[in-house]
């Protein structure tokens, strides 16, 4: 039966194109952004611009920094709370919290932070201001604004990652046997967490870990509205540069690109030289035979996860606030007059919002073919071997993929138009399709196929009839996943854009820099809303196809 089984799961596998599909535009686009910053002279300029330094600084820590407190938090959370009903909460709402977009976070954190913004008005009375203090709470030079911005985006998207590695029955079930066992031996859960479990799952995480960090440290659109402006990030060098019309500036902005790739492969070589080197402190420790009376920091992560969830929601009621409040004076709670003028500019400008629905929803749907594509038609061997490639577009700095991609866009003549457009949010898309689609697809009971073939159905009846019905849920939520992503885009948006295709994230961080606080609230909110609408109709459609499979299996 097994080999059956086997047999038929392998069937129809073995074409590599959608491999093919991930590779060759990833490839030619960074072999292009590699060209062009393979001028010698705009290294030279590079090295000798005094900006350079304290960004790079900048960039290293801002990434570091927020890596490790993510890798913490996580950690933390994971071991305190697993298996509790607050972990069973959490698992829920990931879905809804990875959905919100970086920059419609970043802008509502930055409202609850900035001097006049709603926290320190609600410290004014203790304070005794009566205007904006000068506190540098947000753009601050050690860039914690953004840091701060960081960990709270990126922790969910390492406890989904991490969900994700217990939910197959078999790890699900070997981690309660395993904690069953060191439990009877007197060893605390959270002990063997660290001990025994952490071990194991950590090299899985190695991936995602590395997406973290090169995100923190190339990031573009938190940065704009979180991070320092004196110095800047090194990304936002190089973005400015790549944008600047002298060619020898926009091949700085590549070099510039570039050496941000190669300081986020240094990082993540020194990482994996640090966790060789601490591999005999961490053997010792595994093996050590005391048991710890308690964890000194069970108490702690209960209220902590519930502080940062408190986080997510006050950003998107702050966003809904400012978005319809006209004079608002500090230290005032409440705004003296209230105004729908922020959302007429907003209804005004509905080509940005069928432009944002329309490249999303396209880019979404073609990432999830291409993730279904992979899932069907990727031999096993290769499907594990290629988790580098399909983690591509979160590993290479956005900076420097954009660039690669617009000089691509522009040999095919589709720069500055929305099969453009399409392309690139597809290529951006279709990794994060994937990954959510992956666990579900691989859980799969094969003998399903099995019975069919059994039956004579063909693979198309079996594909259309039974397995993506039995799917849907999963389905409709990387599609969501996708859309979620394609709505977030900035860098690619306004490269390969070339800047005529206005969408909500794009005219978002344009008002970012200026004073028009309750029309960015507005677009930034909207922002937030229309993945939620996504996540929200793949809701709907499992719910609906669970009860009408219960309904057919009764």
């Amino acid at each position: 039966m097994g080999a059956s089984i086997r047999s038929v799961t392998a069937a129809g596998r073995g074409w590599w194109w959608p491999a093919g599909l991930f590779a060759l535009p990833l490839a030619a686009s960074l072999a292009l952004a590699l060209q062009g910053a393979a001028d010698a002279a705009a290294w030279v300029r590079l090295f000798d611009d005094p900006a350079l330094p304290p960004a790079l600084a900048l960039s290293v820590w801002v990434g570091a920094l927020a890596t490790a407190a993510s890798l913490a938090l996580t950690l933390a959370l994971v071991t305190h709370l697993h298996g509790s009903a607050a972990w069973a909460r959490i698992e829920r709402w990931l879905g809804a919290l990875l959905a919100v977009p970086h920059a419609a976070f970043a802008v509502g954190l930055a409202l609850l932070l900035m001097p006049s913004g709603l926290l320190l008005r609600l410290a004014a009375p203790l304070a005794g201001w009566d205007s904006p203090p000068d506190l540098a709470t947000v753009h601050d030079p050690l860039g914690l604004a953004l840091i701060l911005g960081l960990v709270l985006k990126e922790v969910p998207f390492l406890l989904w990652n991490v969900a994700a590695q217990l939910h197959p029955v078999a790890q699900a079930a070997q981690l309660r046997q395993q904690l069953q066992a060191g439990q009877a031996m007197g060893y605390p859960a959270a002990s063997l967490w660290w001990r025994v479990l952490w071990p194991q799952l950590l090299p899985r995480l190695a991936l995602p870990l590395l997406a973290v960090w090169a995100y923190g440290a190339s990031v573009v659109d938190m940065a704009l509205v979180l991070g320092p402006t004196r110095p800047p990030t090194l990304a936002q060098l190089a973005w400015q540069w790549l944008l600047d019309a002298d060619a020898a500036t926009n091949a700085q902005g590549a070099a510039a690109a570039l050496l941000i790739a190669l300081v986020v492969a240094a990082g993540a070589l020194l990482a994996v030289a640090a966790a060789r080197a601490l591999r005999p402190w961490l053997r010792a420790r595994q093996l050590r035979g005391d048991r710890p009376a308690h964890a000194p920091l069970a108490g702690v992560m209960r209220p902590l996860a519930g502080a940062g969830a408190a986080m997510y929601l006050g950003v998107l009621l702050l966003l809904a606030f400012v978005s319809v409040a006209s004079v608002w004076s500090f230290p005032s709670l409440m705004p003296q007059t209230w105004s729908l003028d922020a959302w007429a500019l907003v209804y005004d400008s509905l080509p940005t919002l069928a432009n944002t629905a329309v490249i999303g929803l396209a880019a979404s749907f073609t990432g999830l073919a291409l993730a279904v594509a992979w899932m069907e038609t990727t031999p096993a061997p290769w499907d594990r071997r290629a988790a580098p490639l399909v983690f591509a577009t979160m590993l290479v700095p956005g900076v420097l993929l954009v660039s690669g991609l617009y000089q691509l866009m522009l040999m095919l003549r589709l720069d500055g138009r929305l099969p453009g457009l399409w392309i690139a949010h597809s290529l951006f898309c279709a990794p994060y399709a994937l990954v959510a689609l992956a666990p579900a697809y691989r859980g799969f009971d094969a003998r399903y196929e099995l019975t069919a073939r059994a039956l004579g159905r063909s693979r198309a009846a079996f594909l259309w009839r039974i397995k993506w019905p039995m799917l849907l849920a999963p389905l409709a939520a990387a599609a969501a996943v996708g859309f979620a992503v394609s709505v977030a885009q900035y860098l690619s948006t306004q490269f390969v854009g070339a800047g005529r295709h206005a969408t909500v994230t794009t005219e978002a961080l344009t008002l970012a820099s200026g004073g028009q606080r309750t029309l960015l609230a507005a677009y930034a909110l909207l922002q937030a809303l229309l993945p939620a609408l996504a996540f929200g109709a793949a809701w709907w459609l499992a719910r609906r196809q669970a009860r009408r499979l219960g309904t057919e299996a009764a």
